[in-house]
């Protein structure tokens, strides 16, 4: 029974040592494979660090109005004899664009200009007598009345004519007829809207605080929703008072629209454009990972000793993770205050794959330089305060 029980051990024994030098085994021939297996390098984007001009600015939400954009709208009631425009057609200022049925009033001017030569041949007939003597002064001074009110009764049918047309008062393009004719209309009723599209004004607001820093004549960008800058224009009007609500401050920019692309009721971005600022350093923003720990990019660095690479493989750099500071963003650029330096070859794309020490290749559309920032590259390089 102890012979049996001995042998038992020494077999679990046996086993258990064959196991634990399996396992020591494996252990070192995986940690050999591994030690010698080539690290892997990752082929990224690259950018070269510069400093250069960058215009800061402030950012706004702005409604583009016409500078000069009305409702139409008739004077007088009556039924609509003709409709003289379609939509969007561009009208000169004084054509005509609506008349209404004046076929009473007309009539009434052919009787007063009857009655205007009634009672001018009546003033000279009693002129005459009075010179001959035959009558009083009194029968010149009532003929003389008599004309005179002929003559405003002539002055007012035409001006309740020209109630009954509606003219153009300025240029512009006309919009959507709201009325037909055959129509009766009421005095007051909307014709139609009329813009003059070549010169736009767009109002927005800006925080209290950058009060200081605006001033009339200053040049806006203006941007579409939907696209980039489209048009320029310059500031006219600043709000004396400030929204004790809202804290903000209205302001007023024209813009030329000669070529069209903005349109009367549209949400636009403004940006006031601040003077420049020389010797900014900015990154792409796609450069720049935010942590837990703050912001950081990755910087190509030369191998303290150079890594071997197969024939036709290209040539292998190192990584380091750089953390920084960042300010002012706009569209797609960060300056970066601290941590970089000119000169520094920054990853801008590839680095989710990197850490501290990752070897990497460089793509040849990523070794490129940054282009530097000049004063015509300004505007889209500010910040977004």
């Amino acid at each position: 029974m102890i012979k049996r029980f001995i042998i038992a051990i020494v077999f679990v024994a046996v086993v258990a040592g064959g196991i634990v030098g399996f396992n020591m085994f494996r252990d070192r021939m995986i940690a050999d494979f591994f030690a010698n297996m080539p690290a892997t390098a990752y082929p990224v984007s690259t950018v070269s660090v510069t400093s250069g001009d960058w215009q800061p600015g402030i950012e706004a939400i702005g409604t583009v109005y016409a500078a000069r954009g009305i409702d139409l709208a008739v004077e007088a009631g009556g039924v609509i004899r003709s409709v003289a425009f379609s939509a969007n057609e561009e009208v000169e200022e004084g054509q005509l664009l609506v008349q209404i049925d004046d076929a009473i009033e007309q009539a009434d001017l052919v009787a007063a200009r009857s009655q205007v030569e009634v009672s001018n041949a009546a003033l000279e007939r009693a002129r005459t007598l009075s010179d001959r003597g035959v009558s009083s002064a009194v029968n010149v001074q009532e003929a003389d009345a008599a004309a005179a009110s002929a003559l405003a009764q002539i002055e007012r049918l035409n001006a309740v004519l020209g109630q009954k047309s509606l003219e153009a008062p300025f240029s512009g393009t006309i919009g959507i007829p709201r009325v037909e004719a055959g129509q009766f209309v009421s005095a007051g009723t909307t014709v139609a809207t009329l813009q003059d599209l070549d010169t736009l004004r767009v109002d927005f607001t800006v925080p209290e605080q950058q009060l200081a820093r605006i001033s009339a004549g200053q040049t806006v960008a203006i941007a579409a929703e939907a696209g980039g800058s489209v048009a320029s224009g310059t500031i006219t009007g600043i709000e004396p008072r400030i929204d004790p609500q809202t804290r903000l401050v209205s302001l007023r920019a024209e813009v030329d629209n000669q070529d069209g692309r903005l349109n009367p009721g549209q949400f636009v971005r403004v940006r006031i454009q601040l003077p420049v600022e020389d010797n900014i350093v900015a990154l792409p923003q796609t450069a720049v990972t935010t942590s837990l720990y703050g912001d950081f990019i990755y910087v190509v660095t030369e191998p303290e000793e150079p890594i071997a690479t197969a024939e036709g493989e290209p040539e292998r750099f190192v990584v380091r993770q750089v953390f920084v500071q960042t300010g002012r963003r706009y569209g797609d650029q960060v300056e970066v205050t601290e941590g970089v330096s000119a000169g520094d070859r920054v990853v801008t794309a590839g680095q989710n794959r990197l850490s501290n020490g990752s070897q990497v290749t460089l793509t040849p559309s990523g070794d490129e330089n940054q282009p530097e920032q000049s004063t015509e590259a300004a505007s889209a390089e500010g910040d977004a305060q």
